[in-house]
């Protein structure tokens, strides 16, 4: 039971932290109707499996679509009212759309702080695309993703106003039931997908592409024409998944989606809208698109954790864990429910990590504000112990914590790291077992919270 609790709290957090809901929309839309899966899907509720993956700005997505010959509406982004105004002159339409590049879903429903109501408005002339872009640009938007933190508006992404007959859904994802790539499509786009699957399963398209042989023709024929395209319509449409899907193996993407996709009123199927997201692993040699991560739209907690090469995942309990290993820190996190307590944060400091990954550990953890105690368990099998006793013992003095610590090692040169604890003056509490660790480490938590309850101050002696 512990594990099914800590799995669900960490799967939320993750899922909250998802930037622009594409993501999670794709999801639901897979998991919709599983005899899609062609019975290869398990009849146990589908495990939902968040990952950390770099989401970009409307308006590079669209670049990156535009440069594979991509048909996109024409648009700039802007960083100032004066330049909005620049870049709608410039487009030379006087029907335009003004875009809030946040990475956010429901930007279109958001409210902004000072009041305005939508992040993506109708303009009709350039000094309208100046007016409406000085309300945004600057400030924080608010919609059901954001919560009360909000994102905020650095730029705005200005296009020409395009008049669509008709609206489909498209999207490429990687899905574990179909071991590879799926093409996923839809008669009905400009809408929240996952409401259509709930209610329409029937209206959700899904093709398994082979990865190695690639996307034919004949597959995007068919999605095409399932998605109800007009006949005259569907060479086109299916030319432009085609070279969708290369952008998406191009550029390593765990996700692709188009919401929507449209024939125009001129009869030229257009992307309207792109979400694109990119797989972590592969940031080592898609080095051009990660340099593109804006870090004002994630927790600045993720950005000191990528600094330090740390996996940090933030939670929302008072005992922050500082561990080796994601199977040992989940075990970690496991043990202190079990015993009542509620874990502040997953993190994972490898196993090679250093004293100053260590400090910088610490530092994440008592940057949250609810953390109560620290339970550190370390397993040194590649790691040394006595390298995380001398990090333990340089943060804890160099941050002059104050909160209860407690610290368990086992494994290579664990006798010389408990003689470095020993030896500090520092009050760190150590414990071989690591039941006993976790009972000590909630007990603890709950004196702190009590004092803090009683407004009243504490300090921890250790046994002689």
């Amino acid at each position: 039971m512990a594990a099914s609790l800590i799995c669900s709290r960490l799967t939320a957090s993750l899922k909250n932290s998802a930037p622009r809901g594409a993501m999670g929309s794709v999801s639901k839309v897979l998991a919709g109707s599983s005899s899609l899966f062609g019975g290869r899907a398990s009849t146990s509720p589908p495990l939902q499996q968040q990952q950390r993956s770099l989401s970009l700005h409307e308006y590079m997505s669209i670049g990156l679509l535009k440069d594979a010959g991509i048909s996109v509406p024409a648009g700039m982004v802007a960083s100032s009212s004066d330049e909005a105004y620049a870049v709608a002159k410039q487009i030379g339409s006087k029907d335009l759309v003004v875009k809030a590049q946040v990475l956010a879903g429901g930007r279109g429903k958001g409210t902004f702080e000072g009041g305005l109501k939508g992040g993506v408005r109708i303009v009709y002339s350039p000094e309208e695309a100046r007016d409406i872009s000085s309300q945004m640009i600057g400030r924080k938007l608010y919609t059901k993703q954001t919560g009360e933190a909000g994102r905020i508006c650095n730029q705005v992404f200005i296009c020409e106003r395009r008049y669509p007959r008709r609206e489909y859904y498209f999207a490429i994802t990687m899905e574990r039931s179909f071991q590879g790539p799926v093409l996923i499509g839809s008669s009905q786009g400009g809408v929240n997908i996952e409401d259509v699957a709930a209610e329409n399963p029937d209206a959700i398209v899904k093709e398994p592409i082979d990865i190695v042989e690639g996307i034919k023709m004949e597959q995007a024929l068919k999605v095409a024409q399932k998605m109800g395209f007009p006949q005259p319509l569907q060479k086109e449409a299916a030319e432009n998944m085609i070279k969708l899907y290369n952008v998406f193996i191009k550029y390593d993407a765990s996700m692709l989606e188009i919401n929507p996709m449209v024939e125009d009123s001129s009869g030229v199927v257009m992307c309207m809208d792109a979400k694109i997201n990119f797989d972590s692993n592969a940031a080592y040699r898609q080095g051009e698109v990660f340099a593109l991560q804006d870090w004002t739209q994630e927790d600045p907690r993720d950005r000191q954790a990528a600094k330090a090469d740390l996996n940090y995942i933030g939670l929302d309990g008072t005992i922050g864990c500082l561990v080796n290993g994601a199977g040992l820190a989940m075990a970690t996190m496991d043990i202190i429910k079990l015993h009542g307590g509620t874990p502040a944060n997953f993190l994972d400091v490898g196993g090679g990590a250093t004293a100053h990954q260590v400090t910088e550990a610490f530092k994440l953890i008592t940057s949250d504000r609810k953390v109560q105690a620290i339970l550190v368990n370390i397993f040194g099998g590649i790691m040394r112990c006595d390298v995380i006793a001398q990090g333990i013992i340089m943060a804890v003095r160099d941050l002059d914590l104050k909160i209860p610590i407690v610290v368990r090692l086992q494994g290579t040169r664990v006798d010389d790291a408990k003689a470095l604890i020993a030896a500090s003056p520092l009050k760190i509490l150590a414990c071989d077992d690591l039941d006993e660790a976790a009972k000590m480490v909630v007990r603890l938590s709950e004196i702190v919270s009590l004092a803090k309850e009683a407004q009243v101050d504490i300090t921890f002696q250790l046994p002689i």
